[in-house]
């Protein structure tokens, strides 16, 4: 790896004593894409050893492989999507349940939903003529998500049913790597897909494709991805867990603070450990500014962030009860689980406010509300209703149409 600059002043002391780690040296995962930055700042330069840490990062090429170790425990802790945790806490997808925890919200906003060049050029270019095409065209049109309980196919699907198009039934989908969506669109696999950055900006820079919607669009200020483990890391090594928690807060912050050190973030992640990706697809939409491919260009109001004064990282229990509102509403749950008990063993509420307190960072409410671009609210507190509120979805027993 490159040598880089330390970016962290010496205004921090070592943990020792009773708040010393119980494991000093973790594997953490995480996938090329921009919003890993917090975790590569925390482990690159210098955010974890005054919290008595060695964080090892170890780059996944897919979210399944990451699933996988992490709940084998070849993976301390990782980068994940918030559907993935509670997939693998719920049983989701064949594979036993394993009791998971969320310690921190790792980003929120700057996901994007990307169509074909092929679709570009026969006028495709509006969410009407992509209802008006779906609904006229004799051959289905196949889009790509990252994980079939991931962030990535709950945006996809909640858009798709926001123009009246059935997610499972009017179009295919597939999982795909984040970071082969640009080759299945250029292989013509793939008619769109919904990812993180930067493979929506690449897609447009490679003439792949255009962006037509962000996620941001869809729920301004929405969960991405968290820090994820399992229950049991947690209750073997509360120290650890709390540490680790304050060292990403404070890489997270220093990301935060200005776009000197966003760019600075940029050219870290964008080396070929890491993203490997040109710097000029990452920094862009790091910085909230926003080329479509399509004539439009803007400064985005919900950019990506990354901390927001502990705004982005609180484990709000509202957000872990959404995505289980979207399993119950497209068939991946047949019942509605108990909503409330699953959502407060999973989010590490109580852990993450002592890690944010001693940083003195604002512990906000743990329910939030929000409301998302079909004009529904939401807050958390009727999960059930909720998730059976919407025009179309699938609640009955019928298969689910991904494998998982």
């Amino acid at each position: 790896m490159t040598e880089t600059t330390p970016l962290l002043s010496d205004d921090l002391v070592w943990v020792a004593g009773s708040d010393a780690p119980e494991k000093t040296a973790l594997n953490i995962g995480f996938m090329p894409l921009t919003d890993s930055a917090s975790l590569i700042v925390a482990a690159t330069q210098g955010f974890a050893q005054p919290y008595g840490l060695t964080l090892n990062l170890k780059r996944q090429a897919s979210w399944a492989t990451l699933r996988d170790k992490l709940v084998t425990g070849e993976l301390d802790a990782a980068q994940g999507l918030y559907g993935l945790i509670y997939g693998i806490h719920l049983g989701l997808g064949g594979n036993p349940a394993t009791d998971m925890a969320v310690l921190m919200g790792l980003a929120q906003n700057g996901q994007s939903i990307n169509l074909s060049a092929r679709l570009q050029r026969s006028g495709v270019t509006s969410a009407e003529a992509l209802l008006q095409y779906v609904h006229h065209s004799r051959a289905k049109l196949t889009f790509a998500q990252t994980f079939p309980t991931g962030t990535h196919a709950m945006w996809l699907y909640y858009w798709l049913a926001s123009l009246g198009i059935h997610p499972l039934k009017d179009v295919n989908t597939v999982v795909v790597p984040p970071s082969q969506m640009v080759a299945h669109l250029q292989a013509g696999r793939i008619d769109g897909f919904c990812a993180g950055e930067p493979w929506g900006a690449h897609a447009i820079d490679q003439g792949m494709g255009f962006t037509l919607a962000t996620s941001q669009a869809l729920w301004p200020d929405h969960p991405e991805k968290v820090l994820g483990c399992t229950r049991e890391f947690v209750e073997q090594y509360p120290n650890t867990a709390r540490a680790l928690v304050m060292a990403v807060l404070e890489a997270s912050r220093f990301i935060d603070a200005s776009d000197e050190n966003k760019c600075s973030a940029a050219q870290l992640i964008s080396g070929s450990d890491y993203v490997d990706a040109p710097l000029q697809t990452i920094q862009s939409r790091f910085l909230g500014r926003y080329e479509d491919g399509n004539g439009h260009a803007w400064l985005d109001a919900h950019p990506l962030r990354f901390c927001a004064e502990g705004a982005v990282n609180m484990p709000y229990l509202s957000d872990g009860l959404w995505f289980m509102t979207q399993f119950r509403r497209w068939g991946l749950l047949r019942e509605d689980p108990d909503y409330q008990a699953i959502a407060r063993a999973v989010q590490q509420t109580s852990l993450y406010a002592d890690a944010a307190g001693a940083l003195g960072l604002a512990v906000p409410d743990a329910m939030r509300s929000s409301t998302l671009l079909d004009g529904k609210p939401w807050d958390g507190h009727d999960p059930a209703a909720y998730a059976r509120s919407f025009a179309l979805h699938s609640l009955s027993n019928e298969p689910h149409s991904a494998a998982l």
